[in-house]
């Protein structure tokens, strides 16, 4: 049975053997052309990534703090219900740990 993954390898394959192809006949100067295009297109691609993963991280550290004020407002208990939940678990582990070790003699 053919599926799709079938025929997009095949496409792709067919694609790959072209491009093998035309890279093959294309004289040095056009060869040293197209990398350095590819280069350039690469480079200008991370540094898009590079901004753009910035941006993000302060989106997320705006959203993060004027999610929890919004939080704080419309339901000031909020803080203290959620370390009731999930506060400090590790400290009151270590502190239960702590306080049934007994001494080695």
């Amino acid at each position: 049975m053919v599926n799709n993954k079938h025929i997009a390898t095949f496409i792709l394959g067919a694609l790959a053997g072209l491009a093998a192809g035309k890279y093959a006949s294309m004289s040095d100067e056009e060869k040293e052309k197209l990398m350095a295009n590819l280069k350039e297109k690469a480079n200008n691609l991370k540094e898009d990534a590079v901004k753009t993963a910035g941006q993000a991280k302060d989106y997320f550290s705006e959203l993060t703090t004027k999610g929890t004020d919004a939080i704080k407002e419309h339901f000031p208990g909020a803080e203290k219900w959620m370390n009731d939940i999930f506060g400090n678990k590790e400290s009151t582990t270590a502190a239960t740990d702590t306080e049934t070790e007994q001494p080695k003699s």
